[in-house]
């Protein structure tokens, strides 16, 4: 199956876009283990489809919130919910402000076979930079695992206005479904949590306006 994965991202990208190599994988979980002080457990922290689909084993799920990064709509999906043809966006995490979302604590002693699952899923296209930081959970602060915007890589958008982003998530669409299904998703699922995101309430609004349009 995991080879099945990157050989249907591999065709849907096209034959030159680097993809992160077995031994690039290892090495980064190896080093990111490295940091985690001895006796923590370490945790993940979800602020997009990991908030719904997380699709690895923990110990515990409960809301938390990051500080010093904040949810953006900043990178480019032309596969999954987006295609070259019709491009959508997808989230991350950008430097300055808070995040809240849910926080997973990784099962002890299996931490890395995990942060595999994670790695496959998350780093395949190295789009991300992984960070480890602190959150603050409901019993108090715990180190977390989450994914950061890799500033240089190309899929990084810098700088779309408000109308741009509502444009963008209207109408991307590829395999996986719509860009606005993850916009909505998300949303959906951080008020299942008590969570009320007011950038992405508005977000949802200006999208669904502009989908409203363009089905009359």
């Amino acid at each position: 199956m995991r080879g099945d994965l990157q050989a249907s991202v591999r065709e849907l990208l096209g034959p030159d876009v680097p993809l992160m190599s077995e031994a690039q994988r290892a090495h980064e979980i190896d080093t990111m283990l490295q940091q985690v002080g001895p006796g923590q457990r370490l945790w993940v922290f979800g602020f997009g489809s990991l908030i719904w689909n997380p699709a690895f084993y923990f110990d515990q799920r409960c809301a938390g919130q990051v500080y010093g990064y904040h949810r953006a709509f900043c990178l480019w999906a032309r596969s999954g919910r987006g295609s070259p043809q019709r491009p959508g966006l997808m989230l991350s995490l950008k430097r300055g402000g808070s995040c809240q979302g849910v926080l997973y604590q990784l099962p002890q002693g299996a931490e890395r076979e995990e942060m595999d699952v994670l790695w496959r899923r998350e780093m395949l296209t190295m789009a991300y930079q992984p960070v480890l930081t602190r959150a603050r959970s409901p019993r108090g602060w715990v180190t977390v695992l989450t994914f950061t915007a890799n500033r240089a890589h190309e899929r990084y958008v810098p700088d779309l206005s408000a109308a741009q982003e509502a444009e963008l998530l209207a109408s991307g669409e590829g395999p996986l479904g719509r860009a606005s299904d993850y916009l909505f998703d998300t949303y959906r699922h951080l008020l299942e949590l008590g969570i009320t995101d007011q950038r992405l309430k508005r977000l949802c609004q200006r999208v669904q306006q502009l989908m409203n349009a363009q089905s009359v």
